[in-house]
C-alpha cells in the first residue's frame, strides 16, 4: 500500500515539478507536448521548455534522490547504523572529489562529462568508504560511534582538498562550486540515461539479495553463522552503494541528508524487511529531491537555489532529532 501511495505521490510531483518553474506551464500543454514528443512529431518553443529543459530537470532529481535513498538503505544495513548515510559517511564528498579532479583535469568537454566525471566519482566514492571503514575498524570490529567519526573526518578532509583545487584552479572554479553546493541545473537526457542503468544495477541487485541484508541487522558473527559470506557480501554491497552514490552526485553534485531521512522514515511504517524497504525508499528518496527541486526553484524565482540548501535545511534537524531520540532510546 505505502509503495503504491508513493509512487502515486512521485507521478503527481513529476508533473507539476513540469508545470511550475521560473514560467507556469499549464497541464494541457505538458500533455500536449509528451503527445507530440512521444509521436515523433515536432513543436514550437513551448515543447523545447518541457522536454529538452523541465522534464529531463525533474526526471534527474527523481532518479539522484533514489540513488541516494537507496545508498543509505545499503549503507544503514550493512553498518547496522540509522544514521549512516553517503554524505555523513563521507563518501558522498570523496566521489565529489573524484569529480573535481576530473573536471579540473578537462572534464568539462561532453565526453569527460559523460564518462570522465562519473568514473571519477566512483573511484572517489570507493575508495572514502573504504578509508572510512578502516579507520573505524578496531580488532576486526565495526563501531558506529567510531564510523560516524571516521566519516565526518574524512568529509571535511576531501572538502578541504576539493577548497584547494578550487583555488588553483580557476578556469574551472565555476564548475566545482555547482559539486559543492549540489544543483541539477546541468539536467540533460545522457544524464537520465547514464543514472538509470546505474540506479537499474543499484536497485535490483540488492532486491535480488535482499534475504543477505536483513540477516546483516543480526550481526556479522549471526549471519556468518546461518550461511553468508560476510565480508564478500559487505564488499559487494559497499560497491553497489558507492557505484549509484558516484552516480548520483556525478551529475548533481552534493546533496545531503537524502540517504538518511528517507529510508529511516519509511523503516518506521515498514520494518526492516529489506523487500519492501528497498523499493519504497527509491520511491521516497525520488519524490522528496523532486519536491526540494520544486521548492528550490520558485522560493525566489526566477533565481534558483541550489537544491542542496534544501535538502541541508530540511536534513540537518533532522538529524538533530535522530541523534536526540537514539539518547533517549538507551
Amino acid at each position: 500500500m505505502l509503495i503504491a501511495t508513493l509512487g502515486l505521490a512521485l507521478g503527481l510531483a513529476v508533473v507539476v515539478g513540469v508545470m511550475f518553474g521560473a514560467v507556469r506551464v499549464p497541464f494541457t500543454d505538458v500533455i500536449g507536448a509528451l503527445g507530440r514528443a512521444l509521436s515523433g512529431s515536432t513543436g514550437g518553443i513551448g515543447d523545447a521548455v518541457i522536454i529538452d529543459l523541465r522534464l529531463p530537470r525533474v526526471l534527474l532529481a527523481a532518479l539522484v534522490g533514489a540513488s541516494l535513498a537507496t545508498a543509505g538503505v545499503l549503507y544503514q544495513a550493512l553498518f547496522r547504523n540509522a544514521l549512516a548515510d553517503p554524505y555523513i559517511l563521507g563518501v558522498s564528498s570523496g566521489a565529489g572529489l573524484g569529480a573535481t579532479i576530473m573536471i579540473v583535469a578537462g572534464g568539462t568537454s561532453l565526453l569527460g562529462r559523460v564518462v570522465g566525471v562519473p568514473i571519477g566519482a566512483f573511484v572517489g566514492a570507493l575508495l572514502t568508504i573504504t578509508v572510512v571503514v578502516k579507520v573505524a575498524s578496531r580488532a576486526g570490529r565495526l563501531e558506529s560511534t567510531s564510523l560516524l567519526l571516521a566519516g565526518v573526518a574524512v568529509s571535511y578532509t576531501l572538502s578541504a582538498v576539493t577548497s584547494f583545487l578550487m583555488v588553483v584552479s580557476h578556469e574551472s572554479m565555476q564548475a566545482v562550486v555547482f559539486w559543492m553546493m549540489g544543483g541539477l541545473t546541468g539536467a540533460s537526457w545522457p544524464y537520465v540515461g547514464l543514472l538509470s542503468g546505474l540506479l537499474a544495477v543499484g536497485l535490483v541487485v540488492p532486491m535480488v539479495f535482499s534475504r543477505h541484508l536483513d540477516l546483516m541487522l543480526l550481526g556479522d558473527e549471526r549471519a556468518g553463522q546461518l550461511g553468508l559470506n560476510v565480508e564478500r557480501f559487505k564488499l559487494v554491497a559497499l560497491a553497489i552503494a558507492s557505484l549509484v552514490v558516484a552516480g548520483a552526485v556525478s551529475v548533481s553534485g552534493l546533496i545531503g541528508f537524502v540517504g538518511l531521512m528517507t529510508p529511516h522514515m519509511v523503516r518506521l511504517v515498514l520494518g526492516p524487511d529489506h523487500r519492501g524497504l528497498l523499493p519504497a525508499s527509491a520511491l521516497a528518496g525520488a519524490l522528496v529531491l523532486v519536491l526540494s527541486d520544486l521548492v528550490a526553484r520558485l522560493v525566489l524565482a526566477p533565481v534558483e537555489i541550489p537544491v542542496g540548501i534544501v535538502t541541508a535545511l530540511a536534513g540537518g534537524p533532522f538529524f538533530v532529532w535522530l541523534l536526540v531520540r537514539k539518547e533517549r532510546a538507551r
